[in-house]
């Protein structure tokens, strides 16, 4: 996939590289040049220096021959702007802009776009971790999605081997997960022979549709 990210400052350097490295042509476009150097040093893609709202120099990044284009600058309003060039000037379907004001959110997303928002996220999941540290979370691959939960060992498995441990119906003993936050997969060598101990916490998954 050809991706065009526009912004090179942590989240955008980030996600150039997290593309980069799965294998996608990834070109980047920030208008400082020193940005760059936020880019890890393998990273194989492209870097153009210029204005992300002139036409010029999204086509020398090749926005028209992208299939993506995400818009993650700190600024809200050029992100929302880049995004709208971005569709309705040169035809990319797949645009994503951050939007960091989360009362905005909402209000863009009416407008057909797609959007991310940090804060939201951030707040999310530090809510998430102050108040339901251990609450299930669900992950989509291709048309399944599997349910990822943990159970305290206290609930009969202290001192067990991490083998002889059963889930309920359809469920599979996906690894052990430490008091100091190391998590153990079962299918790892060794592992299976783990002892559990009091605070240790046994993760399940299961296939839900």
């Amino acid at each position: 996939m050809n991706v065009l990210v526009i912004g090179c400052g942590r989240l955008g350097s980030r996600l150039a590289v997290i593309l980069d490295s799965h294998g996608h042509d990834v070109a980047v476009v920030d208008e400082n040049p020193d940005s760059f150097h936020n880019l890890d040093k393998n990273f194989n893609g492209v870097t153009i220096v210029g204005m992300p709202m002139d036409i010029k120099v999204l086509r020398n990044a090749g926005i028209e021959g992208c299939d993506a284009v995400a818009v993650v600058t700190p600024d809200d309003n050029l992100n929302i702007t880049v995004s709208e060039i971005a569709r309705q000037f040169f035809g990319i379907e797949n645009v994503i802009a951050r939007i960091s004001d989360p009362s905005r959110e909402n209000v863009f997303k009416q407008f057909g776009l797609k959007t991310v928002c940090p804060t939201k996220l951030a707040g999310d999941a530090m809510f998430t971790a102050l108040t339901m540290p251990w609450k299930p979370e669900n992950i989509t691959f291709g048309s399944a999605t599997v349910t990822f939960h943990t159970r305290d060992v206290s609930q009969g498995y202290a001192g067990v081997k991490l083998e002889k441990v059963t889930g309920g119906s359809g469920e599979t003993v996906f690894g052990v997960v430490h008091s100091d936050g190391r998590m153990e997969l079962a299918g790892t060598p060794g592992v299976k022979d783990i002892v559990l101990k009091d605070d240790d916490r046994v993760l399940f998954a299961k296939v839900i549709d």
